[in-house]
């Protein structure tokens, strides 16, 4: 006999799950030392007649079953017992066809009435094994009762009337058989207590013709209690498969909602329990919020330490997100490093629940012997009039949160009507993008920068303007976001690049044009490969390119941007990095990063004038001289601030001192009066020192 021992740490005891087997009177069982058979132990066969250790998906299944069978058992005995009193009455006492019929009748009744009644009720599995337990007590008792009673009867009456009670008799045997399927140790135990003392009774008589219709029934009946058997082992077969498939089932649910890295609610769990909740609270008219937070400075942590190291930090952010929790919050990694929560509170809640978890992203983590700093922005938006779809809200804690990262890093900002019109207004851009002939309405115009120790125009840096027709002037920076934003990006690069090609030859010999690139350009090789063929096809010498490049662009992808900026600089293009010292890890970059020159930004030349400024300056050019990279300063607005940065080693400069953008036409026109222009003052301080 095989059988499958579990230890119960609860109890401290052994309990036996039949394995293949159902019970111990299933067909085909497994053969022990030859021709014994297997034989099931006492206190096993105890066990499955009390009803113990059942799993509860079978209780369950079987309790289901027993509402649609259990009634139709009692009613059948209600009538049958009623048509063989018929039968008898006249021929047996009173009491016998009166009084123990209506005894027995009211009772199967009662129990239909009850069972009928539960038909609906919904029961755990504890519930349910109890109500088995019933039952099968019940079936036992009233099948005594029946048996005694219908034998006692069998003693009045003739032989169509004996005939009857055998009838009754056999009837009751197959119902019990059929109806109490689902229940097996009832089915057995009725059929026993209600077969053994028939067939006892028609093999005592000694006439020839009971034997035989005995023995017929006794056979009718081993049969169909090996079906039932049969049957009960395939519906137990299949309600363990079921609960098996249910489990896996819940558990690829699970798994499918739930975010493998850090364990939280993943995305397509985060916008399916949205879309519930602002369902529920605009139907409620009550207060819903949700908050977007992204993780600052986690991509030079992700490049600096490895995509282990990252790993471990989304785990230990994680893990601080679920501390913070509060009631009804639901907070989910959407991917990458952000995430997302929503919560049913007003907005003064919401703002104080996101200044907390801000406040516990700023400190300090600890990840496999390092010391970490980063923080989190977060963007939050209220449900309100005017925000019908669950989407629209999330997109307004979106927008807020890119917000916050650009001009409150690290804190929280709350969706305004402020945002709304700059939304609005987004959208007016992008559709007037789509809608323009941006080839006729855009053009470019070239902004010098010069070396002032030779006091020549080396290079022009190529710049988009864009005159719309419905919305006049747009800055640069507005048509470019709204061209990453509409998925333009890749088509608007490739036909700026195409017309800046085509000034090159119009430029001085030997001067190069610079040309800039975005984050989406240089993370994405079908852009980068287009560019190169572009280069190809124009027969410009890439060695009078420049393309310029940012840190924050080259940080969204590293290991891609790197790829792309090679693949430039293998045609002969020079690569610039721009707005120098603005980034998260400068130093590194100059490392790592395929860069010949170094434009220092903007913000820095102002404080040139202090001491600060001027070590810092002084440092930046020392660094770059160190690593044999050009240095540019560029946003140089007055003749101090050229003075003193030229008294600093630079030689370098771009601004509006020396020039303002301007078409290709101009710049021919102003580089001749420019460089004569320095050769006049260089010939005059020549003069001055040859003076007597």
């Amino acid at each position: 006999m095989q059988r499958f021992c579990k230890a119960d740490r609860k109890e401290f005891r052994l309990t036996y799950h039949w394995l293949p087997e159902v019970n111990p009177f299933c067909c085909n069982p497994l053969p022990i030392q030859g021709a014994m058979g297997w034989i099931m132990k006492l206190s096993e066969l105890t066990d499955w007649f009390a009803l113990r250790n059942v799993e509860p998906e079978l209780v369950l299944a079987q309790y289901a079953e027993l509402h649609r069978q259990v009634p139709l058992l009692y009613a059948l005995l209600a009538v049958n017992s009623l048509a063989v009193t018929y039968t008898h009455f006249g021929f047996a006492p009173s009491w016998m066809t009166v009084l123990v019929p209506a005894v027995l009748v009211l009772a199967s009744l009662a129990r239909l009435v009850v069972w009928l009644a539960r038909r609906h009720r919904q029961s755990n599995a504890q519930d349910a094994l109890r109500e088995l337990r019933k039952t099968y007590l019940l079936a036992v008792i009233l099948a005594s009762a029946y048996v005694a009673w219908a034998l006692k009867l069998n003693a009045y009456g003739g032989h169509y009337e004996q005939a009857h009670v055998a009838i009754f008799i056999a009837i009751t045997v197959i119902g019990c058989i059929l109806c109490l399927t689902k229940l097996p140790q009832a089915a057995l135990s009725v059929t026993l207590i209600v077969t053994i003392p028939y067939l006892a009774y028609y093999l005592s008589t000694g006439n020839t013709v009971f034997k035989a219709v005995g023995l017929n029934m006794f056979l009718v009946t081993a049969v169909m209690i090996q079906v039932m058997l049969n049957h009960f082992h395939g519906f137990r077969q299949l309600v363990t498969s079921k609960g098996v498939t249910e489990r896996l089932s819940r558990e690829n649910l699970r798994m499918a909602h739930t975010d493998a890295l850090t364990g939280l609610p993943n995305r397509r769990y985060f916008f399916e329990a949205l879309n519930d909740r602002f369902a529920q609270a605009a139907e409620n008219g009550k207060p819903l919020a949700v908050g977007v937070i992204d993780l600052d400075r986690f991509k030079p942590v992700n490049d600096t330490f490895g995509h282990l190291v990252g790993d471990r930090l989304l785990e230990a952010v994680a893990e601080r997100l679920r501390e913070t929790s509060v009631p009804t919050l639901l907070i989910s990694r959407l991917g990458g490093d952000e995430f997302a929560f929503i919560l049913d509170c007003d907005e003064v809640s919401a703002t104080d629940y996101a200044g907390k978890i801000c406040a516990e992203l700023a400190e300090p983590f600890k990840v496999e012997n390092l010391t970490l700093s980063i923080s989190g922005s977060c963007g939050v938006a209220m449900l309100e009039s005017g925000c019908v779809e669950a989407h629209q809200l999330f997109d307004r804690a979106d927008y807020v949160l890119y917000t916050s990262k650009e001009s409150n890093q690290g804190n929280v900002t709350v969706y305004s009507p402020a945002h709304e019109s700059k939304i609005l207004s987004a959208q007016a851009l992008e559709s007037a993008m789509r809608s323009a002939d941006l080839e006729a309405e855009m053009h470019i115009v070239l902004q010098p920068l010069v070396n002032y120790r030779r006091g020549e125009v080396v290079a022009v840096e190529a710049l988009a303007r864009w005159k719309s027709p419905s919305l006049g002037d747009v800055p640069p920076t507005s048509f470019i976001a709204a061209a990453e934003r509409s998925g333009m990006m890749h088509d608007l690069t490739l036909m700026l690049l195409t017309k800046t090609l085509d000034l090159v030859e119009r430029l001085p010999p030997g001067m190069k044009l610079s040309f800039n690139l975005s984050a989406h350009d240089i993370t994405s090789p079908s852009t980068i490969f287009a560019m190169v063929a572009s280069i190809l096809r124009s027969g410009v010498d890439a060695s009078r390119l420049v393309f310029e490049v940012t840190e924050t662009a080259v940080i969204r992808d590293f290991n891609t941007a790197i790829g792309s900026l090679d693949m430039l600089r293998a045609l002969g293009a020079h690569i610039a990095l721009d707005d120098f010292g603005t980034g998260y890890s400068s130093l590194s970059y100059l490392l790592r990063l395929p860069i010949d020159r170094v434009k220092i930004d903007r913000s820095f030349i102002p404080g040139c004038d202090t001491e600060a400024g001027c070590n810092l300056l002084s440092s930046i050019l020392a660094l770059c001289s160190s690593l044999k990279l050009t240095c540019i300063a560029e946003g140089v607005e007055d003749a101090d601030q050229v003075s003193i940065l030229r008294n600093l080693g630079y030689e370098s400069f771009q601004g509006y001192y020396f020039a303002k953008p301007m078409p290709i036409e101009e710049l021919a026109p102003w580089a001749q009066a420019w460089t004569a222009e320095q050769a006049a003052g260089r010939k005059r301080t020549i003069d001055r020192s040859l003076a007597p």
